[in-house]
């Protein structure tokens, strides 16, 4: 019976945000604008990286490829998540629904590669100036950011098939506002316990493992901050290393708090509000944090917005 209710399966019913119309237009003007400054801002990012030929260093060659899978990252989520704001039935295809967690989970774990890229970037640059061009060459770069989606892609594909292969014979309402897998596991009639400890593992390992090597880099990185003689040296490594620090601690924070928390400890609205902080949210932020904190970017957008260079692209 449970299989037979399984294959029949063909959509999932998304409770969404908001329970009243009022609320939910509220919320779809919100999200639009959100969703428009992200969409701008990151291309617009990518399109000054490529435009200036001052930014085409190894910082700003991942800075592009962060904001790439931010723009990637939101548009996974936020288009659905507008369209069923003005919708009264909030409905995904069993297949729509998890093609969405596949590249939700797989831009995800690449941006989580990025960060601890850019930090070893950032180590490199600052504890080892003379080595720097050897060791972050543009080959070097591109083998590092090919890794990076390709692990991403990978360990998507494990989790996706992990959470797709259970089955689903007794609801079909994800208290969600779109596909993750902690909604998904309780929807499940199985055992879900082997399949949320592969899942956390996962999780686990990718964001720890990033999360190392971007403590490990910038405790040199400070260290060797500390120890420099020009104090204008100093504010420069620092100014850098904040704008790439605030960007971690709002993506990890949320992050942590959602996947690697104890199961007991679940709350519907919680991760709810949690969820729209770093799916919806935080892609925004990225590309302000690092502009208004970053002064080789300002003065890069003052040259394209008056004009005063050609641009010469790659």
């Amino acid at each position: 019976m449970a299989r037979r209710n399984h294959t029949a399966l063909t959509e999932f019913i998304l409770l969404g945000l908001a329970d009243t119309m009022e609320l939910q237009i509220v919320l779809f003007l919100l999200f639009l604008v959100i969703y428009t400054l992200t969409v701008l801002g990151n291309v617009g990012m990518i399109l000054l990286i490529r435009t200036d030929s001052r930014l085409h260093t190894p910082m700003y060659f991942f800075l592009a490829n962060l904001s790439l899978v931010d723009v990637c990252y939101s548009s996974t989520i936020t288009p659905k998540m507008l369209a069923d704001l003005l919708s009264e039935k909030k409905t995904i295809s069993f297949a729509g629904c998890f093609l969405q967690l596949y590249f939700f989970i797989a831009l995800a774990t690449t941006e989580c590669i990025l960060f601890g890229l850019m930090a070893y970037d950032r180590y490199v640059a600052i504890c080892n100036p003379l080595l720097y061009p050897v060791v972050m060459s543009r080959t070097v770069c591109l083998k590092m950011a090919a890794g990076a989606f390709t692990a991403g892609f990978l360990n998507s594909m494990v989790n996706t098939s992990y959470v797709s292969s259970l089955p689903f014979c007794s609801s079909n309402v994800i208290h969600h506002f779109f596909c993750d897998s902690p909604p998904l596991f309780r929807l499940s009639c199985s055992d879900t316990h082997l399949n949320e400890s592969i899942f956390s593992t996962f999780a686990g390992v990718n964001m720890v493992g990033a999360l190392l090597v971007i403590l490990t880099s910038y405790s040199y990185v400070l260290f060797s901050i500390f120890r420099m003689h020009s104090g204008e040296g100093r504010r420069k490594a620092f100014s850098t290393c904040a704008s790439h620090l605030t960007a971690i601690t709002l993506f990890y924070a949320t992050a942590i708090y959602t996947y690697l928390r104890p199961s007991s400890s679940y709350s519907l609205d919680q991760d709810k509000v949690a969820s729209v902080f770093y799916t919806v949210v935080i892609p925004m932020l990225n590309p302000l944090i690092y502009s208004l904190r970053n002064k080789e970017v300002k003065k890069a957008l003052w040259n394209v917005t008056t004009r005063t260079r050609i641009p010469s692209f790659l």
